[in-house]
């Protein structure tokens, strides 16, 4: 087993329609907002966890490669050196067995996007957050619940940047290279073509991937 080659990717996501991450929130308080997004802890910028990107991508691929129904809802973990979810996304899955061993770790590594330096630079003109009112209807009494929901306004770019290792596992790491096109810009692709995050059923969460480098060299989905 041999690492062969790595690729990095970088570019910036654009948010297109209002992005919401959620961060979390132990206490409301009055006239504060119910759903907060993620922010860095020590600038208080929102950011893109890589967390969310991968485990995004992943599920995507899924229900495309048509892993869904044998999975039973659960993330893919058949765990076979041959599966692209599994040697992409790596698979907790038989990590001391024989296939686990054939199959090696993760390729794929996503870094948490944070907030681009323009879009930083921009917010001391114009607001990157949004507190957004929405209203749940009781279907009996019709009486609305309103809530407040904080997103991420169309237009703020976040640095983008994945690692892709292809590793020599007896085959000159030929299935890795096969992969990258069909299962890691597959997924960039539906996740482009779907949404980030909350809500994307009621239109948040459309991003852009743009300035895409693979090593430096720019290519485009």
């Amino acid at each position: 087993m041999k690492q062969k080659e790595t690729k990095i990717i970088t570019g910036q996501i654009v948010v297109r329609t209002g992005l919401h991450i959620g961060g979390g929130n132990g206490r409301v308080e009055i006239g504060g907002i119910d759903a907060p997004v993620i922010k860095n802890p020590v600038s208080n910028d929102p950011y893109i966890p890589g967390s969310s990107i991968k485990g995004k991508m992943r599920s995507l691929l899924e229900w495309k490669e048509g892993k869904v129904k044998e999975s039973g809802g659960e993330p893919c973990s058949c765990g076979k050196p041959d599966c692209p979810i599994c040697r992409v996304f790596g698979c907790r899955n038989g990590k001391e067995s024989a296939e686990g061993k054939l199959r090696g770790p993760s390729r794929l590594l996503v870094r948490d996007a944070e907030i681009a330096p323009e879009s930083k630079e921009e917010k001391t003109k114009k607001p990157i957050l949004e507190e957004k009112s929405e209203n749940s209807i009781d279907r009996i009494t019709a009486v609305a619940k309103p809530r407040q929901m904080e997103r991420v306004v169309p237009g703020v770019r976040f640095d983008f940047e994945m690692v892709y290792r292809i590793i020599d596992m007896g085959d000159d790491g030929k299935h890795d290279k096969e992969f990258f096109d069909s299962v890691v810009l597959e997924g960039l692709r539906l996740l482009q073509n779907d949404y980030l995050g909350g809500s994307g059923s009621r239109g948040y969460g459309r991003i852009e991937f743009i300035n895409l480098k693979d090593g430096g060299k720019p290519f485009s989905l």
